[in-house]
């Protein structure tokens, strides 16, 4: 799944996630002004997005009956660089 920077990205950057767990997650960007990202990611999933360089994504897990944030990481270490 692929989803787009907001329109006012000054500096975005292509970044790629990848569920290597069996859990079912949910992949968030809260830390960006005026744009908000929140989609399921399906175990051996991968998360194509654009953001900005200083936008982190934060991975939750299900544990019962809540969600509790397992990892936070900054996109500009999830950048994905297309080899030719």
């Amino acid at each position: 799944m692929f989803c787009p920077c907001p329109p006012n990205c000054s500096k975005k950057i292509f970044c790629c996630y990848i569920n290597h767990s069996d859990q079912v997650q949910i992949g968030r960007i809260s830390n960006v002004a005026d744009w908000y990202l929140e989609r399921v990611i399906f175990p051996k999933q991968r998360l194509l997005f654009e953001a900005p360089a200083e936008a982190e994504l934060e991975i939750y897990t299900n544990s019962f009956s809540s969600a509790i944030l397992s990892e936070r990481i900054r996109c500009e270490h999830l950048e994905f660089i297309k080899l030719n």
